[in-house]
């Protein structure tokens, strides 16, 4: 009889892997918004073992998400416990991270947060992000990337220095959301191109600081980290009871560009608690356009960009939506199974104001149509249609924006599991669609970023969506209907 091997046996073999096949292992952590991943990936992309912590964003006044850098600490401590049985095994692996972009985490000297991290989702800071983009003006905001919008960093210091001085006080050091956890664990502090040029701090073409947004953020220079390339060394780590060697790693969207093997001319949809539709350019021009950022891949400064469509309201609007209704994901997919009808009511997903198209942190969602007849399951389907929308506009921006997708486009993450919902975002962006069962793309990057390594190119797609005429264009009506709703709300 044919058994499994134990995990202590299986460890053992990851091991002696690298001394007796020369194939190499690496760790991979992939700090996300709502869950860390810790992995054990090998150089040919596998994840031998892995594991998730779940932690939770706080929202103490309306348009605020706030974690506990803390709680990030103690989630991958446990996964890492997970995937690693305590260190036993461990060998001389590296570290790579990867993480939510955008948010910060304010620490002191010992790198203890002086107050919650300000994540991506937060938009508190509405009237700085208008005030920066009326100081800095277009040219300095093209070198920056972005249009200023709440949630980025050097809006949240802003609005620190205004509400919470005492917090900058106290602060030794700004740093994103990965940056904090590397240092925390024992490496470098250090951040690295493709997370600085999500802060609206850095110059996008060459990733240095910009002087310019310092001095308007209210920071001081010294306390942002230096720049440094993403496979960089960045000291040793201790997790499970080991010591790790470890690199900078990147911003979760850079790291799955690495995990998915892409290069210029390459993009893909990903879908989970936002979604992102993403473009690899040739040089990091464009300005800014459509609500889309450009932004620095994974390595050295200067090497390498990519154009984003980046819409805040997928996996969290559905997921807020869904505690309102007291319902599951797999009931709102199976609401989908009769397909949307003309009379549903319109769920509008802004529930966390938007970056793309609309940049409007002040943006609110809501149900349009609803009556005496509207049942729980059409509202149901309703929320999942609405997630496709706000899908399909990124992916519209982003074309709008002139940088060109693949045909078909990748479609990945763990937000777009569920055949149903993949046909209904074909179906509304009126796109053919090659669904990759990639969910660990920034883990594996990561992963890959320790090991010096790259993915091989990704083969043709064997599964492909294709949108159905009939459901597009009532989609497309629906769609428009939103679109319009939205600007009026934009207008008041």
């Amino acid at each position: 009889m044919l058994r499994l091997p134990t995990t202590a046996i299986r460890l053992c073999i990851y091991a002696i892997l690298p001394r007796v096949t020369g194939v190499r292992v690496a760790l991979g952590v992939d700090l996300g918004t709502g869950s860390v991943k810790v992995a054990l990936v090998d150089e040919a992309g596998e994840t031998l073992r892995s594991a998730s912590q779940a932690y939770d964003l706080s929202s103490p006044h309306p348009g605020w998400a706030e974690a506990d850098p803390m709680e990030w600490l103690h989630a991958t401590t446990a996964a890492a416990g997970q995937v690693l049985d305590n260190g036993e095994g461990a060998g001389a692996m590296r570290v790579g991270f990867s993480g939510q972009m955008h948010g910060v985490v304010l620490c002191d000297e010992s790198l203890d947060p002086v107050r919650p991290a300000i994540t991506w989702a937060d938009s508190r800071a509405g009237n700085e992000a208008a005030d920066m983009q009326s100081a800095l003006g277009p040219e300095v905001l093209a070198r920056l990337g972005s249009p200023a919008v709440s949630g980025f960093a050097a809006t949240s210091l802003r609005w620190i220095r205004v509400h919470e001085p005492e917090a900058l006080v106290r602060a030794r050091y700004a740093l994103q959301p990965k940056d904090w956890l590397r240092a925390r664990l024992g490496g470098m502090v250090a951040t690295e191109p493709s997370d600085a040029s999500g802060t609206l701090l850095a110059n996008v073409d060459d990733g240095s600081w910009n002087d310019d947004a310092i001095t308007w953020s209210g920071v001081d220079r010294d306390v942002l980290p230096p720049i440094i390339g993403s496979s960089d060394a960045a000291g040793e780590i201790h997790l499970a009871g080991k010591t790790f060697e470890c690199v900078t790693g990147a911003s979760d969207t850079a790291a799955a560009i690495t995990g998915l093997g892409l290069s210029i001319g390459d993009g893909f949809t990903a879908v989970g608690s936002g979604s992102q539709t993403v473009s690899l350019v040739p040089r990091p021009t464009g300005g800014i356009s459509h609500g889309t950022h450009l932004f620095a891949t994974a390595g050295a400064p200067g090497s390498g960009w990519y154009r984003i469509g980046a819409v805040q309201n997928a996996g969290i609007a559905l997921r807020q939506a869904l505690t309102w209704l007291d319902a599951t994901a797999e009931q709102a997919n199976a609401a989908l199974d009769q397909g949307v009808h003309p009379s549903d009511p319109l769920f509008v997903p802004y529930v966390a104001g938007e970056r793309t198209p609309f940049v409007d942190p002040g943006l609110r969602g809501a149900w349009l149509g609803l009556g005496l007849d509207t049942s729980r399951e059409a509202m149901l389907r309703s929320v999942v249609e609405g997630v496709a929308h706000a899908v399909a506009l990124g992916i519209d921006a982003v074309l709008g924006a002139g940088a060109p997708l693949p045909d078909p486009l990748p479609l990945i993450g763990g937000g777009s599991v569920d055949a149903r919902f993949r046909q209904l975002i074909a179906d509304a962006s009126g796109r053919r669609l090659a669904p990759r069962d990639q969910p660990d793309a920034a883990v594996v990057g990561a992963a890959f970023l320790a090991l010096g390594v790259t993915a091989p190119p990704a083969s043709g797609a064997d599964d492909v969506i294709e949108p159905q005429n009939s459901a597009h264009e009532l989609l497309a009506a629906r769609q428009q209907r939103l679109v319009e709703y939205v600007q009026q709300s934009h207008e008041q």
